[in-house]
C-alpha cells in the first residue's frame, strides 16, 4: 500500500499545491531531502514542510541519498524550474530510464548545473550518455557505478556533446 501511494503521481495535487510543493512531498516521502531557494537548510521532515502562498518555496537542490525515488514519480520533476543541483546516491531504483527521463525534462535542461551519481548499481553507459541533453550541466560527478563498461567512449561522447562540462570520475 505504501509503495503505491508514494509512486503514483497525483496530478490533482500538483495543480492544487503547485509543482514545488507536490515534488517536495513526493521526494520527502521517498526519503530524499530538498533545499529551497534562499535557504541554507535541507528540508527532511515531511510534516515540517513550510507552508505559504502557492509557489513561494522553489526547490533548488535535491539530495536523494538512500531514497526510494523511482521512475514512476519523475513526473513530479516536470514543473520544477529552479533545480540547479541533484545528488543521486545509493538509489537502488535509479536506472538508465530515470536518467533519460531526467535529461528530457525541459525545465531541468535549463536549470540543472550540478549532478552527482554515486553507487547507483543499475546505471549503465546508456544512462550516462542520455545526460547529453542537460545542456546547462556544468559539473557531473560519477562514482562507484559498476554498470558503466565503456568508460572512455562514454565520457568522450559526453564531453563532445557538453564541452563546458566538468566531469569528475571516481570509478574503478
Amino acid at each position: 500500500w505504501v509503495l503505491s501511494v508514494s509512486c503514483r503521481v497525483d496530478h490533482e495535487r500538483i495543480q492544487a499545491v503547485g509543482p514545488d510543493r507536490a515534488a517536495s512531498e513526493w521526494l520527502l516521502r521517498c526519503g530524499a531531502l530538498v533545499r529551497y531557494q534562499g535557504s541554507p537548510k535541507w528540508q527532511q521532515d515531511y510534516n515540517g514542510l513550510p507552508t505559504g502562498p502557492l509557489g513561494k518555496y522553489k526547490i533548488e537542490a535535491i539530495n536523494a541519498t538512500d531514497s526510494c525515488i523511482m521512475y514512476r514519480g519523475f513526473d513530479y520533476l516536470d514543473g520544477l524550474e529552479h533545480v540547479t543541483d541533484i545528488k543521486l546516491e545509493k538509489c537502488m531504483y535509479i536506472q538508465d530510464e530515470c536518467l533519460q527521463r531526467l535529461s528530457e525534462t525541459s525545465n531541468l535542461q535549463k536549470s540543472l548545473q550540478k549532478l552527482k551519481i554515486i553507487s547507483c548499481g543499475n546505471v549503465t553507459d546508456k544512462g550516462i550518455l542520455a545526460l547529453h541533453k542537460l545542456t546547462n550541466l556544468e559539473y557531473l560527478y560519477l562514482s562507484d557505478l559498476p554498470g558503466i563498461r565503456e568508460k572512455e567512449t562514454t565520457f568522450r561522447v559526453l564531453q563532445q556533446a557538453l564541452p563546458n562540462l566538468e566531469l569528475e570520475l571516481d570509478l574503478e
